[in-house]
């Protein structure tokens, strides 16, 4: 279920991405008894699930990572690259996989859909991830958009419930200023940068922090941006600190910046109670 995407890819294009999510979703992978994660559109080489396989282990020993692509093609190509750990399956949207995933990864796959397609597609997605129980939030969900060689990077993390976050990271070099990342927002944000929409709102606040932040660049870019963020958060619900801040990161929460004028993405059903 779902469209070929172009398949462009190339090795640790997606390593910031995989860096926070071990970062901020290892702990719940390490507590899973069987953690598995989905590369879920990995294009036209397998590069992104070796290297996610790797990126995993450094945080939660006994993770697993399924390949699943669906270009028949691709899978084919993709088999000799399997090894412990790491397989690789033909499929789409329905995640063909016999567990609930505890990790979805889905980079630049939604870009090629309309921004009318997205809702769904997460409501279909966070629908087979691990649930939440007593000990753990459940599984989680990360689909974003990056450039070709992954400097720049803007996801969404969304739970079994829906949204939780937006990440911005950035390799701070490259950056003229922070509205330079709006390119890579992903499809549910990307046309929603114009006046009057939150994203908007937070890039062109982004920005003046940026420019007041000017003497810090003395220190380096590094610093500039943590004064940036430090400042911003005053103002906006910044959702992690200064240790990921300093990799050129940013997290907020998703209802911060979510789009207006239309029904927001969707919010489960509530669960009925036993009587």
């Amino acid at each position: 279920m779902g469209t070929v995407t172009r398949g462009t890819t190339n090795p640790n294009r997606l390593r910031r991405m995989d860096r926070w999510i071990a970062a901020a979703h290892g702990a719940e992978l390490r507590r899973a008894a069987d953690p598995v994660a989905v590369d879920l559109g990995y294009g036209a080489a397998p590069w992104t699930a070796v290297e996610l396989l790797h990126r995993l282990r450094t945080a939660a020993p006994r993770a697993r990572v399924v390949g699943v692509e669906i270009e028949p093609a691709r899978v084919a190509a993709a088999k000799p690259y399997e090894r412990e750990g790491l397989v690789f399956r033909h499929g789409g949207f329905e995640v063909p996989v016999p567990q609930r995933p505890h990790l979805i990864r889905a980079a630049n796959v939604l870009r090629q859909y309309d921004e009318s397609e997205v809702a769904a597609v997460w409501e279909r997605l966070c629908a087979r991830l691990a649930p939440a129980d007593g000990h753990s939030r459940g599984g989680l969900l990360v689909e974003g958009t990056c450039d070709e060689i992954g400097r720049r990077h803007v996801w969404v993390a969304l739970g079994p419930e829906g949204p939780r976050t937006v990440t911005f990271a950035t390799r701070l070099g490259s950056l003229d200023r922070p509205s330079d990342l709006a390119e890579r927002l992903p499809k549910a944000l990307i046309h929603r940068n114009v006046p009057g929409e939150p994203v908007h709102a937070f890039l062109r606040d982004f920005d003046r922090a940026w420019a007041a932040a000017a003497p810090y660049a003395s220190y380096g870019a590094r610093q500039r941006w943590i004064r940036t963020v430090s400042d911003l958060a005053a103002h906006w619900p910044v959702a992690d600190g200064p240790a990921r801040w300093r990799q050129g990161e940013v997290t907020v929460r998703w209802e911060a910046l979510a789009p207006r004028g239309r029904p927001g993405p969707f919010v489960p059903p509530p669960r009925e109670r036993s009587s």
